[in-house]
């Protein structure tokens, strides 16, 4: 007789509101700079947010990105795909309905992202985070 795996209790998972304010707290937190969160709901059927910020060294950018995912997996997000870690000029993390862009200070100015998506609304993540 083989008796069955304890079952894990499971916590609903944040907002992408949420998760997207938090990711660009995390930024922040690591000195991250000119830190953006879009709401593209209206734009876009892809994705809810983009967070986009700016780390000024590699190291300063891998460690935005692995302490992003750190934060996003403890409440329970897991990361559906991740590139340009190895280059480290524009790093984009995938969470599904949230995408979190860091991008060195060239790579930024150069795809203008918030540019580009000038249509989508601004998010003030300092209020929303609390």
């Amino acid at each position: 007789m083989t008796v069955p795996a304890p079952r894990l209790l499971s916590r609903p998972l944040p907002s992408a509101l949420h998760r997207a304010c938090l990711a660009a707290k995390v930024a922040a937190d690591n000195k991250g700079q000119d830190i953006l969160v879009l709401d593209m709901r209206g734009l876009t059927p892809l994705y809810d947010f983009f967070v986009i910020s700016t780390g000024i060294s590699r190291r300063q950018i891998h460690t935005v990105v692995e302490e992003t995912d750190a934060a996003l997996r403890a409440v329970g997000d897991s990361r559906l795909g991740i590139e340009g870690y190895e280059s480290s000029r524009w790093v984009v993390q995938d969470y599904g309905d949230v995408v979190v862009h860091v991008f060195d200070p060239d790579t930024r100015d150069y795809y203008k992202l918030e540019e580009l998506w000038a249509d989508a609304p601004r998010i003030d993540w300092e209020k929303e985070i609390g």
